[in-house]
């Protein structure tokens, strides 16, 4: 991913980011209801199916977020253990 100097993604990274989030599943559900308009014995089922199709996959999007983010909060705890180890205070105390 792309850093600006503050550490932050950038304006393009985090619209791609976005558009994959939220557009795909959006696209899924968008593609069932066209194929429910459509009707027809094979399109109708397949219709049902992406529009159960998008929620779970910005659900299964959504937890997989909240792993990384957790992942992260582990390794900041474990780096500021480590400093407590060396220098016998937490790193934000003054």
């Amino acid at each position: 991913m792309n850093r600006t100097e503050g550490g932050t993604p950038d304006d393009g990274a985090t619209r791609s980011l976005r558009l994959a989030r939220v557009g795909v599943p959006a696209a899924l559900v968008v593609a069932g209801i066209v194929l429910l308009l459509v009707g027809g014995d094979t399109a109708t089922p397949i219709g049902i199916v992406l529009i159960g199709a998008g929620p779970i996959v910005l659900a299964l999007n959504a937890l997989l977020r909240l792993s990384f983010a957790d992942t992260e909060d582990r390794a900041g705890e474990e780096r500021a253990r480590r400093y407590f180890t060396r220098h016998g205070r937490w790193p934000d105390d003054s």
